[in-house]
């Protein structure tokens, strides 16, 4: 583990440990998709700052999301930010490799952890993505997230070899 991931895991065990009830944190839950992304912003406290930003899945749709996040955080006075995404297929993974170049805190929440929270939120099942990024901020706020590792391999390269390996078992 190289000396930069220390310090990212360290500054997420900070997270989780701090950001509950904590006027400190600027959080940005994310709806991942393949065009665009649904960004949610709010207070660990639970107050609403901007309900929906819709953004493009690209180097200049994530500029504009960091740009507004530092924007709404000095807007009310607050000193950290903290990005929640979805793990949705590898549509997240542009994203949060972005944010965590550019030094920001990524934690990943899960899809089932989203599928029970829903429900709690609204009492409805319903759901959309301005809702499910709410639905992360939520989660987040909580400190029910999970560290976000960039140096993992990837999926699809163990996907991969796995294939790999059951072919060239067939082959033998």
């Amino acid at each position: 583990m190289s000396n930069q991931e220390i310090i990212r895991r360290e500054r997420y065990c900070q997270i989780v440990n701090e950001i509950f009830g904590s006027d400190a944190y600027l959080v940005v839950g994310i709806d991942v998709a393949k065009q665009k992304h649904y960004a949610f912003m709010g207070t660990a406290t639970g107050n609403t700052l901007q309900k929906r930003l819709i953004f493009e899945n690209n180097i200049a749709g994530f500029s504009r999301l960091l740009k507004t996040a530092e924007q709404i955080k000095a807007q009310n006075g607050l000193s950290k930010i903290v990005y929640g995404l979805e793990p949705t297929g590898n549509y997240y993974k542009p994203l949060a490799r972005y944010i965590a170049l550019c030094e920001g805190n990524v934690v990943l929440v899960s899809g089932q952890a989203i599928k029970n929270n829903r429900q709690i939120l609204d009492g409805r099942w319903d759901k959309n993505d301005t809702k499910d990024a709410a639905n992360v901020a939520d989660l987040v706020s909580r400190g029910k997230c999970i560290y976000y590792d960039s140096s993992s391999p990837e999926i699809t390269e163990l996907r991969g070899l796995l294939s790999l390996r059951r072919r060239l078992k067939r082959f033998r």
